[in-house]
């Protein structure tokens, strides 16, 4: 069989840096392709769509892939292997290039063999690909195998003679390369049906963890916002060539880049969806984009930075993740452009292509995303689907206002991902958005519950009745107005002349107790989970909260802040009483009195030596990851909201043009250190057209800002970046008090921030408190 070109290009081809995945990925891309075909024909294929890639072992140094397709007859084999032929539409399949199937095989080993056959085929014709053996002559050696089934159909690729290095990572990365492909293939795996096996494991879709199609957030109290945003649009018809995919910009008979005459109308359409992670993440989130239905991009982030027109290269802005960017983002999607041509290598499209960037423009706009800053350089609202995300989900707060699950304090970020984890997993109950979505509503719940009885110990529940009846004048002995005294009868014998029956209440059973706690109480997401330690072992705990006033007792009737119940093995259900007045009169923390519970339980079952207090804190450590206070952890949350301060302060001075005054404000000392902050960052250019622009604000000191708030809170209260009212309220007394929350919590904040590695435990809870304190009191992005 003849190839072409020579074996010495053949070899330089395996130079081309592929990845190994990437390598497999090309052999399956040609599978995929023929099954598309037969899928499109509308013919019944009774064997199904199945993919099968068996790894080298240490028995075997062989890379096999099987696929179940038509197979080929000799003359179609020839072309396939032959490099450098564009024989496949550059627009309808995913392997794009003649040599993909050269790059793929000469990466990974020396030879190659490939055998294919077609159902009523009396055996299976193929190749075989020597690098060492092939000469100039360009014939490579026909092989066949005999055939025990006509009816067999399909194609074998054997490689072997594996290089080093390559054949220790497929030996070693069975389960990586599964994932790896079961995130590229993932849309195909699940809308046609298709089936990749992987070291005889089923490859599985790696599916997002999206919240439903019907939740939603309220931005700004009157617009819904939704989590998940459908994209289709049609674009306008266009020519394009069937050789090099370049779509034509001029009316012609051949292909203005490469001259031939393969050219074809075709439709031209983005789709997909655009959506919000059920969890934030520090790398698992952004846009998948795919061609064909094979992710090209996979979390990909550059559509959250804005390319100012009119800035210098290399200083692009990213607009998110901004409030806690030190958490990740949830900002996710999957965008489908079937009509933007790739790079030869799949992992990128062709950026300077007209088509990706109409893409662009539709999906994130031309503005930038901030609202207050794209009005403050002379653009219109953004109103693209990305910029509707971004303006109701950028922040990070517990709740509703941000769809974000939380323990009535704080988020919960790292609780979700752990859930996250669940659902990729497979497992049942982290399928759908609930878990995540009753962690919100107990949040809230919670939350209220604080304010609740912040209210009910300043104002007394009822009123003092016998206050209101001596003003009144009323003695205490007299009976209720409207009331008629009613005599007691005498205790004494029944009709029939016996003693009188005393009717005992009924005892609830231990069972029907627990059976009524159970039923009215709600599930709290936070503090359900596995408790323990390696040493001590686990409980699977699942945490209840008692409700609508129900109160909690044990065995002896005594009143209770927590009740354990075990169940079958390591089951245990926990119910809390929230009304107890360790909750309500103290402010314990839940978990802390969840933990005094289990861990004498742990330790018996353990037989553990260990003291209470090591009980306490190995569980706590253990278990409970994401509440430790850490100068690393509290001082990121802190830098993460001044960012997100000075963000909005740049972009309301931009708009109402107060920077000249607040830049006026600055002593020289913090001129000073608004340059060298710009000269460390690489904006050396900026620094001589300081105040000409609110610009300065994102290199200005944190305690600066304090300072400033202080001095022209009219700048910053009354809605302008803090809600708190300053110029409306008449009293002066008032106005200094409504100043002095917002100031005291932004100096918390900025001194944490900048000094969070010398913070004590009580300044590191000070600061944490702050946070979020200051964060409810940041103003709406209207």
């Amino acid at each position: 069989m003849k190839i072409t070109p020579s074996a010495r290009v053949l070899r330089m081809l395996g130079e081309i840096e592929f990845d190994e995945w990437q390598c497999v990925a090309e052999l399956v891309d040609n599978s995929f392709d023929d099954f598309s075909e037969i899928d499109r024909s509308g013919a019944e294929w009774p064997d199904g769509y199945r993919v099968s890639v068996s790894l080298p072992s240490s028995s075997s140094g062989e890379l096999v892939v099987t696929d179940t397709g038509r197979g080929m007859d000799y003359e179609r084999l020839e072309r396939a292997v032959r490099a450098g032929w564009s024989g496949n539409d550059m627009h309808d399949k995913l392997g794009l290039f003649g040599m993909g199937f050269n790059v793929a095989t000469a990466r990974l080993g020396k030879r190659t063999r490939v055998l294919t056959t077609r159902p009523g085929d009396t055996e299976w014709i193929g190749v075989e690909i020597d690098l060492d053996q092939i000469k100039d002559d360009f014939e490579a050696t026909d092989i066949t195998e005999p055939k025990s089934d006509p009816a067999q159909h399909g194609t074998r690729i054997i490689i072997d003679r594996l290089h080093g290095k390559r054949v220790e990572w497929l030996r070693r990365n069975g389960s990586l390369l599964r994932n790896v492909l079961g995130s590229v293939y993932s849309w195909i795996l699940d809308a046609r049906g298709f089936e990749l096996y992987v070291g005889g494991t089923k490859v599985k879709p790696v599916r997002h963890c999206r919240w439903g199609d019907d939740r939603s957030v309220l931005y700004n109290g009157k617009e819904r916002i939704p989590a998940y945003i459908e994209i289709d649009e049609e674009l306008q018809d266009g020519i394009a060539c069937s050789d090099c995919g370049q779509w034509q910009l001029t009316q012609g008979d051949v292909c203005s880049d490469c001259g031939s005459d393969r050219l074809s109308r075709r439709k031209r359409r983005i789709w997909g969806w655009l959506g919000i992670q059920r969890y934030l993440h520090k790398t698992d989130y952004g846009i998948d984009f795919l061609r064909n239905g094979r992710k090209i991009l996979r979390w990909d982030k550059q559509l959250f930075t804005w390319n100012n027109p009119d800035g210098v290269p290399g200083n692009e802005d990213p607009e998110y993740p901004v409030e806690l960017a030190h958490q990740g983002g949830r900002v996710i999607g999957e965008i489908h452009l079937d009509h933007v041509p790739v790079t030869y290598q799949k992992d990128a499209f062709e950026y300077a292509d007209r088509s990706w960037r109409t893409a662009v423009e539709l999906l994130r706009g031309v503005a930038p995303l901030q609202p207050k800053r794209a009005e403050s350089l002379g653009y219109p609202e953004n109103t693209s689907p990305l910029a509707q995300l971004y303006k109701g989900y950028r922040r990070n707060d517990a709740g509703l206002r941000c769809l974000v699950p939380g323990d009535g304090r704080r988020p919960i970020h790292e609780e979700t991902r752990r859930w996250g984890q669940e659902f990729q997993r497979g497992n049942p109950d982290f399928q759908t958005d609930e878990r995540w979505w009753q962690a919100v509503l107990e949040h809230e719940e919670i939350k209220n519950k604080g304010k609740q009885a912040k209210t009910e110990a300043s104002v007394p529940s009822q009123a003092d009745e016998q206050a209101v009846l001596d003003a009144l004048g009323v003695p205490a002995d007299a009976p209720a107005s409207g009331t008629t005294p009613v005599a007691t009868p005498a205790p004494g014998p029944e009709a029939g002349g016996g003693a009188p029956t005393v009717v005992k209440p009924k005892t609830e059973t231990r069972s029907e107790r627990l059976a009524r706690y159970e039923a009215t109480s709600t599930r709290h997401s936070y503090l359900s989970r596995p408790f323990g330690h390696p040493d001590l072992g686990y409980l699977n705990v699942e945490t209840r909260l008692l409700k609508n006033g129900e109160r909690l007792h044990d065995d002896t009737g005594a009143a209770v802040p927590v009740l354990l119940d075990q169940r079958a093995g390591n089951e245990l259900v926990a119910f809390l009483d929230t009304e107890h007045e360790v909750f309500k009169r103290f402010g314990a923390d839940y978990a802390d009195l969840l933990l005094a519970e289990l861990a004498p339980l742990l330790k018996v079952r353990s037989r553990s030596q260990w003291a209470p207090s090591q009980l306490l804190a190995g569980i706590r450590a253990e278990s409970l990851k994401d509440s430790a206070l850490d100068g690393t952890t509290v001082g990121a949350e802190a830098r993460d909201l001044l960012n997100e301060i000075r963000s909005r302060a740049m972009a309301e001075l931009n708009s109402t043009g107060a920077y000249r005054e607040v830049f006026d404000r600055l002593t020289e000392e913090e001129q000073h250190a608004i340059e060298s902050s710009m000269i460390a960052s690489g904006r050396v250019g900026a620094v001589g057209s300081l105040g000409e622009d609110a610009g300065f604000i994102t290199y200005l000191p944190p305690l600066a800002l304090v300072r400033l708030v202080e001095a022209m809170p009219e700048v910053f209260l009354d809605g302008h970046v803090f809600r708190g009212p300053y110029a409306t309220v008449q009293s002066p007394a008032a106005r200094s008090l409504s100043l002095a929350l917002v100031t005291g919590y932004l100096a918390d904040v900025a001194t944490i921030g900048t000094f969070a590695d010398e913070a004590t435990v009580l300044q590191l809870q000070r600061a944490r408190l702050s946070v979020i304190l200051l964060a409810d009191a940041l103003a709406g992005d209207e």
